[in-house]
């Protein structure tokens, strides 16, 4: 299976940080499929099934054959028993309280949980099907059982690729070695200020030749604009030895004419066994901005002066 270069990620559709209406979600869905996006990643998680709803009544009208979907399992979504009738999600997508997510690794609970985005997602399969986070459950036979049990769907036909999307990269080398997945989504850990993937995740991926998808390249958006106190890095507040490099890597990029977010968008891809990237876009204008940073060229001397200054290595 072919998977495009790029790939927009869909928390944002499960309104991620603020509230956003369907006419909003469709417009930013819109323009990415007009500009030539066709990879969508999203998760039962992102608004407790709202983002996988808001794909499905798109995708609805789009050929089949000319997109690709990734979802994931572990989180089953289930109604909230204590839920007051006011409160909201606590897990950062403002919806309602009413229902609430039940880690469940399990074969069974990974079928369940695939034919539920199914239903959400209007689809009778999908293409990629990560175990979400399985390093949550503290389990450590998690991963085992359930990419067991995606492999038996992937047997089935109800998916294509399999594999675990996380921010763990013991996680994601532990699913490698498993020798069963296709391909891992590595959240916020091959970025120009985190390369821990290169602690056994890249020599495992080698071995069982196993595809890797970027996601969350900005580092939760510290490397989206110029890096400044009081934006987030991986889904906190930034350490100020994190905010220094970021402005030391801002400034050498300044100075070969390149733009910060360009440089975070290229900089996995450099690697043969990074496939695609994934970046969320809440607005419309979001989606055009990553894809023209894409087709900026990078000069190599870049990437020479940001390992020489031992800011970034070089992607092996």
């Amino acid at each position: 299976m072919e998977i495009p270069l790029f790939g927009l990620g869909c928390a944002p559709m499960g309104n991620l940080f603020r509230p956003r209406t369907d006419e909003d979600c469709h417009a930013t869905l819109d323009a990415a499929w007009q500009a030539g996006v066709r990879h969508f990643d999203t998760a039962p998680h992102y608004g407790l099934g709202l983002s996988e709803e808001r794909i499905g009544r798109f995708l609805a009208t789009r050929p089949r054959s000319e997109f690709v979907v990734s979802t994931k399992v572990g989180r089953l979504v289930r109604p909230n028993p204590s839920w007051d009738g006011q409160s909201q999600d606590d897990m950062g997508f403002a919806v309602p309280a009413s229902s609430h997510r039940v880690l469940d690794y399990s074969a069974d609970g990974v079928r369940r949980s695939l034919e539920e985005s199914l239903t959400r997602l209007g689809l009778d399969r999908v293409d990629i099907l990560y175990v979400h986070d399985p390093e949550l459950s503290g389990d450590p036979a998690a991963v085992e059982t359930a990419l067991a049990g995606l492999a038996k769907l992937r047997e089935e036909g109800l998916v294509d690729a399999i594999g675990t999307g996380s921010l763990s990269v013991q996680a994601l080398t532990a699913t490698v070695e498993t020798g069963l997945a296709d391909v891992v989504m590595v959240a916020n850990r091959y970025t120009l200020l985190d390369q821990s993937v290169a602690d056994g995740l890249l020599e495992a991926c080698d071995r069982h030749g196993t595809r890797i998808v970027a996601a969350a390249v900005f580092s939760s958006g510290l490397l989206a604009t110029t890096p400044r106190r009081g934006a987030m890095y991986n889904y906190g507040e930034v350490p100020d030895d994190i905010l220094e490099r970021a402005v030391r890597i801002a400034e050498v990029c300044a100075a070969h004419g390149v733009e910060l977010a360009t440089a975070a968008l290229h900089y996995p891809l450099q690697d043969p066994r990074v496939v695609s990237i994934v970046a969320g876009a809440g607005r419309p204008e979001q989606v055009k901005q990553n894809l023209d940073r894409l087709a900026v060229s990078v000069p190599e001397a870049l990437w020479t002066d940001l390992a020489d200054q031992g800011l970034v290595p070089s992607c092996a």
